[in-house]
This record gives structure tokens, sequence and C-alpha cells, in this order.
């Protein structure tokens, strides 16, 4: 993660706010992080992974329940040819 400082936000505000918009980005203030900017997209998965829903095998819903399956297929399938 890319660190700028508070001073270097008043000089290079464009440049920090580029940078955020692909990585997040580290205002730090006396050495220290105080503050990270990221996107809004980041955030959002940020955010949504602490939201979502948990499901047993049984009761997932169908997009779900062959999401999962398809990858475990794939592993087996990989594992099979490592053989």
């Amino acid at each position: 993660m890319k660190q700028f400082t508070f001073s270097d936000m008043n000089r290079a505000s464009g440049e920090i706010l580029e940078t955020a918009m692909i990585e997040p980005v580290a205002l730090t203030k006396r050495g220290k992080e105080k503050l990270i900017i990221l996107s809004a997209r980041q955030y959002r998965q940020l955010v949504g992974s602490s939201h979502t829903d948990a499901y047993t095998l049984e009761n997932a819903p169908d997009v779900v329940h062959n999401e999962l399956m398809s990858g475990l297929e794939a592993i087996i399938s990989d594992d099979e040819s490592d053989v």
C-alpha cells in the first residue's frame, strides 16, 4: 500500500486520488497511518463481506449451490490430474 503524508495531500491530491482508484492509499501524520483512502468498489467489497449470508449445502440457493459444486469439481479434477 502506498503511503502519503497529509502535506502530500495538499500538494499532490490528484495523484493520490488516482492511486486510490487502483489500490488503497494510507495517509500518514508524523509517521503514523491516520486515514486509508480506497475506491468505492473496494469499500463495498470490504463492507459487503461482513454482511454475507451463510448457507448449508442443503439450503443454499441454486445459484450458490451450482457455483460451489463447480468449484469443488474443478478442485477434484485438478487433484486427479496431478496423480
